[in-house]
């Protein structure tokens, strides 16, 4: 996509563009709108919170940096996730954070009740949630990061593709492999909660 439909379309280039013309409210305004999201992002990649809290603010030192250097060549949330991912990735491999699963091959489960919901709702939805996002932080990362950023942030398989380095075909693979496995956790954790639930009663 062209420069000027970038810029055109997408008002967070906008913003960048105007941020290396020298706005600094235009910086702050980015920050503002994005540092959330990708904080929830990078919660999902690094096991700490703190670290996810870090690797936010080295993101947007990052594109602080960037300002006289910046050529729009996709969305400016798609260069911010590459910029993360890759941070985040890097910590991962330190040599003290190695997990059972080194694979480079969330979705956080969307709201399921209303304010007026029964209690009982309510707590089966918290269980589910939780499930949920325990089954996603035993995918390998690039699962991991490929399913977040297309079922939760929304993003195109082309703009997943070039947050991850990877080509289309793979993410949709990524992707596919992951809900497959997310699936398939979430009913093995299911059951085994009804079967704790059973034995509870005896």
């Amino acid at each position: 996509m062209s420069e000027a439909r970038l810029r055109d379309q997408d008002d967070d280039v906008r913003l960048m563009l105007a941020f290396a013309a020298g706005d600094d409210a235009a910086f702050a305004t980015l920050f503002e709108r994005w540092s959330r999201p990708l904080l929830r992002y990078l919660e999902r990649l690094v096991p700490e919170a703190a670290t996810a809290e870090d690797l936010v603010q080295e993101a947007f030192m990052r594109v602080h940096r960037a300002r006289d250097r910046y050529r729009p060549d996709a969305r400016f949330s798609t260069w911010l996730y590459r910029i993360g991912t890759h941070l985040a990735w890097n910590e991962l491999r330190r040599p003290r954070r190695r997990a059972p699963h080194e694979s480079v091959d969330g979705e956080e489960a969307a709201p399921l009740v209303t304010e007026r919901s029964p209690v009982d709702e309510l707590v089966h939805a918290r269980r589910v949630s939780a499930e949920a996002l325990v089954a996603l932080a035993a995918l390998p990362e690039r699962q991991r990061a490929a399913l977040w950023l297309a079922a939760v942030e929304g993003q195109s398989y082309a703009e997943v593709a070039t947050a991850l380095d990877a080509s289309e075909p793979a993410v949709k693979a990524l992707v596919h492999r992951a809900r497959t496995s997310l699936a398939e956790a979430l009913a093995t954790l299911r059951a085994d909660s009804v079967g704790a639930a059973l034995e509870a009663t005896r």
